[in-house]
């Protein structure tokens, strides 16, 4: 595969993240996580401070990866903008990585059977995918209403690793999988979208730009203000 410049980006959670990787590896990064959702203010001056690092231009980038969901509403809507602008302008390729399956991406599998990552919803309801010791899909990206039973008709007894802000409403609920949770909560980050980006490229599985949109996975609701007591 030819040597190539992919820029990274990912803003599917409160998390926002860039980096800039060269012929499959990366060597530079940023990334913020905010309650406040910086990502409108921070995305830009991120994508400025590797390409100034790596002493690039944006003419020198040859593709741009985007997470394209599922998560955040808002997030992955600037993300994609970002994308999409940047490809427009600088007539190269979008690739686009699924948030869930970028998550798993830096963990060594070698101790379970199974990866569950899981991303924030609302109420009970989290965005989960299943993957195999190989980080092989087993089950697709979907919203699930959690329960205590939740994936054990798959996994059964097999060891579980499950990863992200949504598991910590999954252990409430004294799940009965054989699950392992990590003691830091863990975010999709653009450094671990290298690898799959780099395949994507080699291969030319691009989006199009006229018609790409992100994952929401589920419709935007906004949420209705209270009514005041005047």
């Amino acid at each position: 595969m030819p040597m190539a410049c992919i820029l990274q980006l990912e803003t599917s959670t409160k998390q926002c993240s860039v980096a800039l990787s060269i012929d499959g590896k990366c060597f530079h990064s940023r990334v913020l996580n905010s309650l406040g959702f910086s990502h409108s203010e921070k995305l830009h001056l991120f994508i400025n401070e590797v390409l100034e690092e790596a002493g690039l231009k944006p003419k020198d980038i040859n593709a741009v990866a985007v997470s394209k969901g599922p998560g955040s509403y808002t997030g992955l809507r600037i993300g994609v903008a970002a994308a999409k602008g940047l490809c427009y302008a600088l007539d190269i390729p979008l690739i686009a990585l699924n948030s869930l399956e970028i998550m798993i991406q830096p963990f060594d599998m070698k101790e379970y059977d199974f990866i569950i990552p899981m991303l924030d919803a609302r109420r009970m309801e989290v965005y989960t995918a299943l993957f195999d010791c190989q980080k092989n899909w087993k089950q697709e990206t979907s919203a699930v209403v959690l329960t205590e039973a939740t994936y054990l008709d798959i996994v059964g007894d097999k060891r579980c690793l499950l990863i992200g802000d949504g598991v910590l409403k999954f252990q409430e609920l004294k799940p009965r999988i054989n699950a392992t949770y990590l003691e830091d909560t863990h975010y999709p980050n653009a450094f671990d979208m290298t690898a799959m980006a780099h395949t994507r490229y080699g291969n030319k599985s691009f989006e199009s730009l006229a018609y790409f949109e992100p994952f929401y996975l589920k419709d935007f609701q906004v949420t209705p203000p209270k009514p005041r007591k005047d």
